[in-house]
């Protein structure tokens, strides 16, 4: 008589984060690189450093010569504006679907539902040193709660996205995440679902997880002082100043750090990614005027604008154009962070 497993075709054994870690090292220059961007964006969060963080990037990482591209020019880009951001690149390896889809590069890096993860683990561990060795710290969500033991190394900050910031799975492992951590409000703009979420992860918890061997075990976590809260909107948007004002009393009544970044995508663009440079410029704008707990930004940006279906042949796809959500394109990226670099500097708003 078979009792379990009845709807499982197949386990396939993944090697454990120890030995891929073994055979993919971080670089000298690599750590140097992580390290100094959890620095940079908990100096951000603290508000010792003046500066905004902006996590800009793909929607989602398919193609990783795009990627090292958009990365190349990220790099040149973060030179030039300094002085008034941090830049993080958007490098997001997993993709939370609303029914079903394309559920991101480590769950199907070769795009044809063949779902060959340990290839997608290894690429995306290469790629993230690579992405370092460039000087650029990592962004990424934070969805299935084993791959940080295999890529957390490399990461300088992560999201825990709308659709999973109500999970407790997703609020504990927080709490254990070697990097800072932004939750997002719920997808219908609910903003205590969020407050309640760092609240949860500040503080120590115990999970099941697995070792750097690859054996399961209790997790036993400190909390994460550095999660903050990212307003992505909703049913309307919620970046204006009175949305960020509650935001902040929300916090503050938490006895939570009033810390908030905006999502200029998402629900606060009505996902057209023409809106995003609005939301950034009205955004900058609260900062000129004094909203400090304002700490950063979040764009989706590509090479080129907007967004492609993914059909059967991969082949066909056009080079630099995101397969989920729409994206501004580059020339429209340099352009806005270099003028919102040049107001800053120049107090004007």
């Amino acid at each position: 008589m078979q009792l379990e497993n009845i709807n499982v075709e197949e386990i396939a054994p993944l090697p454990s984060p120890n030995h891929i870690r073994a055979e993919i090292p971080f670089t000298a220059a690599a750590a140097a690189t992580v390290e100094q961007g959890r620095g940079d964006i908990t100096r951000i969060i603290e508000r010792d450093d003046p500066r905004m963080l902006v996590v800009v990037g793909p929607c989602s990482i398919h193609d990783l010569d795009a990627g090292i591209e958009y990365a190349e020019r990220l790099s040149a880009l973060q030179q030039a504006v300094a002085g008034t951001f941090r830049l993080a690149m958007r490098i997001y390896f997993e993709k939370p679907r609303t029914t079903v889809g394309w559920k991101g590069f480590i769950n199907d890096p070769h795009l044809n539902d063949s779902f060959e993860v340990e290839d997608g683990i290894r690429e995306a561990r290469q790629f993230l040193i690579r992405i370092a060795e460039l000087g650029l710290p990592a962004a990424t969500e934070a969805l299935d709660p084993i791959i940080p033991q295999y890529l957390g190394d490399l990461i300088s900050w992560y999201a825990i996205g709308a659709r999973t910031t109500e999970s407790q799975t997703h609020r504990e492992m927080a709490s254990g995440l070697s990097a800072p951590c932004g939750f997002k409000n719920a997808t219908d703009g609910n903003v205590g679902i969020a407050v309640n979420a760092i609240k949860s992860a500040n503080q120590p918890h115990h999970f099941l997880g697995i070792t750097d061997d690859g054996s399961t075990a209790v997790i036993r976590t400190r909390g994460n002082q550095h999660a903050h809260l990212i307003l992505r909107g909703g049913r309307e948007p919620n970046y204006a100043p009175e949305y960020v004002a509650d935001a902040v009393e929300r916090l503050e009544a938490a006895d939570l750090s009033p810390a908030v970044m905006i999502d200029c995508s998402h629900g606060n663009s009505n996902k057209d990614p023409d809106v995003q440079p609005v939301v950034a410029r009205a955004c900058m704008e609260q900062r000129l005027a004094g909203r400090q707990a304002l700490i950063g930004l979040m764009i989706e940006s590509h090479l080129h604008h907007g967004n492609q279906a993914l059909g059967p042949d991969p082949r066909e796809l056009r080079y630099g154009v995101s397969i989920t959500d729409a994206c501004i394109d580059w020339p429209a990226t340099e352009a806005l962070l270099s003028e919102l670099h040049d107001r800053a500097q120049s107090g004007t708003a």
